[in-house]
């Protein structure tokens, strides 16, 4: 099957308040000067996707205020501080409608992985079944791709910081495994220690 441009919307998980990093948001955090929510949303478009929806939680009006973003949909997480789950069903919930077949999930936080690992995992997408995920020697990561008859699913066994893992786990026979490790570094900025990774 043909892939359109609207078939998969890129979908970036961008709600976390950097506990760790003494409450900075990561969105805010500056890479290559700029907030790392535009350096994230750039990888997705630069991949290939024409439609980018934005999950924001903390501090999301100085994120709105200070990150261009235009062009992108930007979804409020009410619920962020329950973690990634609820952005993951938050940003689902949006491109319910939208005529979006899958969605291309990237987390805000890992500047290493690039276009060149978002395009491969996209190129995986076939239809609306579709599963593929990013590996980094061998083990799984990000960016994933979900495909729309899976969302209902996905939503239903997202909590805490666990996103999509339960449901992968569950269904890891229909995933398509892409290795990036060749062209993308798949580390978190989490901690102080990790900030060194931003440019």
């Amino acid at each position: 099957m043909t892939r359109t441009d609207d078939d998969v919307a890129g979908l970036v998980l961008a709600a976390g308040g950097g506990r760790r990093l003494g409450g900075r948001p990561k969105a805010l955090l500056a890479h290559r000067g700029r907030p790392l929510v535009e350096h994230a949303v750039a990888v997705l478009r630069s991949a290939g996707c024409a439609r980018v929806h934005v999950v924001l939680g903390a501090r999301a009006d100085e994120v709105r205020r200070r990150a261009r973003l235009d062009g992108c949909v930007l979804v409020d997480n009410p619920g962020w501080e329950q973690g990634m789950g609820s952005s993951l069903r938050a940003g689902l919930d949006s491109l319910a409608g939208t005529g979006a077949r899958a969605a291309l999930v990237s987390l805000v936080d890992q500047p290493g992985i690039g276009a060149a690992a978002a395009a491969r995992i996209l190129a995986a997408y076939r239809d609306e079944t579709s599963l593929v995920s990013a590996t980094y020697a061998g083990v799984r990561g990000h960016p994933v791709l979900l495909g729309a008859a899976h969302w209902t699913g996905i939503a239903a066994s997202a909590g805490g910081d666990q996103g999509a893992r339960a449901y992968l786990k569950e269904h890891a026979d229909a995933i398509t495994l892409v290795e990036c490790g060749d062209v993308a570094q798949p580390y978190d900025i989490d901690t102080e220690a990790d900030l060194g990774h931003l440019e």
